[in-house]
C-alpha cells in the first residue's frame, strides 16, 4: 500500500473553479450514495469507477428483503460491540461489499477499477477489494483497522485519503 496524496494538478478540470475534479465528482456521488444507508451507527457509500465511468455503487444496510436496523434496532448496540470488532455480529452488508456484489449480480467486471468510499475500508472489505482486483481506494474518513492497512500494503493496493 502506498499512501498517495491527491494530485489535483494532473486533472485539467481541477483548475476550473466551476467544475469539480474527477476525484471531487466521484466522492460527492459517494456522499449521495451514503444517504441511502440504513445503518443506525454509520452511513457509508461506495462507488466503483473504471476509466472515469461509474460501474456500480453500494451503501451499508441489511440484505434485500431483510428488515433494516432502523426497524429492528442495532444488534451491535444491543450487544455492546465496539466499532471495528466482530463484524459478523451485524445485519448489514458494508457499502464496499454491496458495490462489489451489485457488479457481480449484473455481470460487471471490476478488475482494474478504482473504489471511492466515504470511510476507509475494514479488513473484511479489504480482502474483497484485493481479490476483486480493485487497484486503488479513495476515502474521506479514517477507520481504525491496522489489518486492512497491512493487507492493502502487501497486495499493492493504493490507499488515498481525499480531503474534499
Amino acid at each position: 500500500m502506498t499512501l498517495i496524496p491527491p494530485d489535483f494538478t494532473t486533472d485539467p478540470d481541477a483548475t476550473d473553479a466551476k467544475r469539480p475534479s474527477w476525484d471531487e465528482y466521484f466522492m460527492s456521488i459517494t456522499d449521495l450514495v451514503s444517504s441511502r444507508a440504513t445503518c443506525t451507527r454509520r452511513k457509508v457509500g461506495a462507488v466503483l469507477v473504471k476509466e472515469k465511468r461509474i460501474l456500480c455503487s453500494g451503501y451499508n444496510g441489511a440484505p434485500a428483503s431483510v428488515s433494516h436496523c432502523r426497524e429492528t434496532g442495532c444488534l451491535r448496540e444491543q450487544l455492546n460491540v465496539p466499532s471495528g470488532e466482530k463484524h459478523e455480529l451485524c445485519r448489514g452488508v458494508h457499502a464496499e461489499q454491496n458495490a462489489i456484489i451489485q457488479a457481480a449480480y449484473h455481470g460487471i467486471t471490476v478488475n482494474g477499477s478504482v473504489l471511492y468510499c466515504t470511510t476507509q475500508p475494514c479488513s473484511i472489505c479489504a480482502k474483497m477489494i484485493i481479490n476483486a482486483g480493485i487497484t486503488r481506494v479513495y476515502y474521506k474518513e479514517g477507520y481504525d483497522d491496522p489489518l486492512s492497512l497491512d493487507m492493502f500494503a502487501q497486495a499493492g493496493v493504493d490507499l488515498v485519503r481525499l480531503d474534499t
